[in-house]
């Protein structure tokens, strides 16, 4: 197709891929890259041919695992770089630094597990990006191996054939798409998370507590309460989740373990791949990140994996509930803005924001705890029954920890397992004496000569 002078504008006349597939693809890279509008001899929406190669080279560099994540890190920190995300400064550090004591001292007040935090940080949205990555690597490579292999095993047998070496390629491409929308959502939740545990996954260095200032004054922009409650609060749900995951040593790998072994169990439907795909036109990028966002590759749920997936849900639910509990408990006389913190967190975590939710349609899995009123409520339960040791002695093996059934009746939980009042010295003469007798009479239906055996 060629256009006769005059029919278009210059910039039009100037395109040498007007009319061919290559303009499709361009445009799609120009809308997303700098220097798109211009970048080549100053035709708008073209990018510089220099920076699409560069691109182009850095996704296809080589890298380790299913997921390209020098890519990843690089999209999640241009994500975070389309909005001012300032360095805190030392005012920030400081007042941090001492939110967190003073949440510590609290705490001790409410619970024998003593303070988990050895260092407090205060941390840009980059920051957060750079300090959580290696754990998001862990969590994230199970889903990933099987959502890029499942690319691969779309092609039909003859196309595998013929593609031979290509097919290399192709994972490569894959671990690049997919950790292209790794970046994104993690470049999302950089601008959403208040704190290193605010997703209830110690996603953090063990014992770093930090907040993110610029959210949180985002936050608390929406809430009528001081910034410095805000402040204070949030370090109190920070410097509780830093303590059961220092004093209950399983903990950790116990999450952490649940989301790998919930990826390494996903299924991926390739049928579905495939007649997704061939709806799809392939020179038109922005069409394959439209199906990718809406879940092509979403993995497809086993019973098992349901199953797994309750566990996991529930697990967290109980780490916020907890949370959840004890930070009331420390505020209850302390703080008045406590009670509407603690809705504006319970409703913030219950709803969760676009990036878990662009998060949950790539790996399938939600980040937010569906059931934590009910797991808060359980813990509170327990602490008014058999008090704040009871509670906590809970954490001591995961086989003591309460169930889904469990959350259907918070309040019976361990309900009739209930401490038996101590005996007076009179009911433990009286208790003893009846036993001994028993134990007499038994003695006596076994003695004799032995007339009563059969045969005698």
């Amino acid at each position: 197709m060629t256009n006769e002078p005059g029919d278009r504008p210059d910039d039009d006349n100037n395109n040498p891929f007007k009319g061919t597939p290559f303009e499709q693809i361009f445009a799609a890279f120009g809308g997303g890259m700098p220097g798109g509008p211009g970048g080549m001899q100053g035709v708008p929406g073209m990018p510089d041919l220099s920076m699409l190669m560069s691109q182009m080279q850095h996704m296809m560099a080589p890298y380790e695992g299913s997921v390209n994540w020098n890519l990843a890190k690089d999209v999640a920190r241009k994500t975070v770089a389309q909005e001012p995300d300032p360095s805190p400064g030392q005012q920030d550090r400081e007042a941090v630094a001492d939110a967190l004591r003073l949440a510590d001292h609290w705490l001790d007040q409410v619970t024998d597990l003593p303070s988990g935090v050895n260092t407090s940080a205060v941390w840009s949205r980059a920051e957060w990006i750079e300090e959580t990555v290696d754990v998001w690597r862990r969590l994230v490579e199970p889903v990933a191996e099987h959502v890029v292999g499942a690319m691969g095993k779309a092609l039909p047998e003859e196309a595998k054939s013929m593609a031979g070496p290509l097919l290399g390629m192709l994972g490569k491409a894959g671990g690049a798409m997919f950790g292209s929308q790794v970046g994104q959502a993690l470049g999302g939740l950089a601008g959403e998370v208040l704190t290193a545990s605010d997703i209830g996954l110690p996603l953090g260095p063990a014992g770093k507590a930090a907040l993110v200032p610029a959210n949180v004054r985002e936050f608390a922009d929406g809430l009528d309460v001081s910034e410095d409650d805000v402040f204070l609060y949030l370090a109190l749900r920070e410097a509780a989740h830093q303590r059961l995951f220092a004093h209950v040593p399983w903990l950790r790998g116990h999450l952490l373990a649940a989301v790998e072994d919930y990826g390494r169990g996903t299924t991926i439907d390739v049928s579905k791949i495939e007649s997704s795909m061939a709806d799809i036109d392939p020179m038109n990028p922005a069409a394959l990140q439209e199906a990718l966002e809406g879940g092509l590759f979403e993995p497809e749920k086993t019973p098992a994996q349901k199953a797994a997936l309750t566990r996991l849900e529930t697990t967290l639910a109980l780490v916020e509930g907890w949370v959840d509990e004890v930070v009331g408990q420390a505020t209850e006389s302390r703080m008045p803005s406590a009670t509407k913190m603690q809705e504006a967190v319970r409703r913030r975590r219950a709803a969760g924001g676009p990036a878990e939710s662009t998060f949950a349609a790539l790996v399938g899995l939600e980040l937010r705890p569906r059931r934590l009123r009910d797991a808060s409520a359980l813990w509170g339960s327990l602490r008014s029954r058999q008090g704040p040791q009871a509670r906590d002695a809970v954490w001591a093996h995961p086989d003591l920890l309460p169930t889904a059934d469990d959350l259907d009746d918070p309040l019976g939980f361990r309900e009739h397992t209930e401490e038996p009042e101590a005996l007076t010295d009179a009911e433990f003469d009286a208790a003893l004496a009846e036993l001994l007798d028993d134990e007499d009479g038994r003695s006596g239906l076994g003695s004799g000569d032995g007339g009563d055996q059969p045969g005698a």
